[in-house]
């Protein structure tokens, strides 16, 4: 059996950060942080693609000048980019425009197909979880119970919590 070396290790890196974060906690990426930190003059920060690096031009932009201040520069191993020279940055730059407008046009699409679905009442969105817990909500309180401890026992928000209660005219209580 051969083992195929990681492309970043086949590219000559000596120093691999890898992650894989959702969307959801695209804001939080430990790893690229420590990588932007490492980076030293004269090194070169090798991707294997484009999205896995940035969300949006301005991202991009970014990432881009925080390693120029520090002399070193971006390789993108699916495109052949590299910032380390004019075309490669310009490449990069005309690359990352057409990325940016081509996810703010599918975003687009989907908001105009959700609101025509929502005209012909085809969506209903998702099913509100926290009330159907409702009378959960109402017994824990009845029993005495705060609200911190009523949303940590049945997994919904605190705020939760107290629109239900509310809603039962016992915010009060609260």
């Amino acid at each position: 059996m051969f083992v195929f070396p990681h492309p970043v290790k086949a590219a000559g890196c000596e120093r691999l950060f890898q992650e894989q974060v959702s969307s959801v906690d695209v804001a939080n990426r430990e790893q690229l942080v420590l990588a932007l930190e490492f980076v030293r003059e004269g090194d070169t920060l090798v991707v294997t693609k484009l999205d896995r690096l940035a969300r949006s031009v301005a991202h991009l932009m970014s990432i881009l000048e925080a390693l120029k201040a520090k002399g070193a520069s971006l390789r993108i191993l699916n495109l052949g980019l590299d910032t380390s020279t004019p075309t490669g940055k310009l490449m990069l730059t005309m690359l990352g425009g057409v990325a940016e407008f081509e996810r703010e046009i599918m975003l687009e699409r989907q908001r105009e197909g959700i609101a025509k679905a929502k005209a012909e009442g085809k969506y209903k969105g998702r099913k509100p979880t926290a009330q159907a817990k409702a009378d959960e909500v109402k017994t824990l309180r009845a029993q005495g119970i705060g609200a911190s401890e009523i949303a940590k026992r049945l997994g919904i928000g605190r705020a939760s919590v107290y629109r239900i209660l509310e809603d039962a005219g016992q915010e009060e209580a609260a």
